[in-house]
């Protein structure tokens, strides 16, 4: 298995999707940047290379452990949203030196990985495949088990996403970044409680919230496998 003790790291690449079409181009770059600053910030244990946005709407980062990958993706495209976004990830051994300031110049397999990522989605897109998630995992070592399960969730995560209203994804999202309970939900949203407990069963959040919590925990966990 793959193991941070014989130093991988974790690189995430991600763009904004389609975003020659998008009208104010220059704002949402802004925005980003603003993102990125506070991802920074807050998860700053985490992150060995800083998020910046690099070539034309494209960002990258690089993370020292798996603990909080998914905290820092939500994060993300909750505070883009509406903007679609797409994210290439690869755990792998870093065979340069490591700026922390800023996740340019480093090089490695792991780097590599991320890269493939998210062509590949890049790809599978342009082909009009079957719908996949937005997120997608590579690495580098030849144990692909853990990956193939991990990309097959967030697949099936993203098919729940996708049936998201407006409405429901407010609500669900709420809980996932406050995590307490369905009544906090609805006074902040200024909402009835039934609202809030309909949403999440049309929207099958316990389901898209187990999901969530296996690959967090597998993430997390990757640290301590040889």
């Amino acid at each position: 298995m793959f193991s941070f003790n014989n130093k991988p790291f974790i690189a995430i690449i991600g763009d904004i999707k389609a975003s020659k079409e998008i009208e104010n181009r220059n704002e949402i770059q802004k925005k980003m940047n603003k993102v990125l600053e506070e991802i920074n910030k807050e998860y700053k244990n985490d992150i060995s290379s800083k998020f910046l946005m690099t070539l034309g709407d494209e960002f990258q980062g690089l993370l020292n452990n798996g603990t909080n990958i998914m905290n820092i993706i939500f994060e993300i495209e909750r505070q883009m949203y509406p903007i679609n976004l797409r994210f290439g990830i690869g755990i792998g051994k870093i065979t340069t030196n490591i700026n922390k300031e800023m996740a340019i110049g480093a090089d490695g397999p792991g780097y590599y990985k991320a890269r493939e990522a998210i062509e590949f989605l890049k790809s599978n897109e342009k082909k009009k495949k079957a719908v996949i998630s937005d997120i997608w995992f590579k690495v580098e070592d030849n144990d692909q088990i853990v990956i193939v399960m991990l990309n097959t969730i967030l697949t099936l995560m993203k098919a729940i996403k996708d049936s998201w209203t407006n409405r429901q994804r407010e609500i669900i999202w709420d809980m996932l970044e406050n995590q307490d309970s369905q009544v906090k939900v609805a006074e902040r949203l200024k909402i009835q409680q039934p609202t809030v407990q309909k949403s999440f069963s049309k929207g099958k959040y316990y389901t898209y919230k187990n999901a969530l919590d296996i690959i967090k925990k597998v993430l997390k966990e990757m640290k301590n496998k040889k």
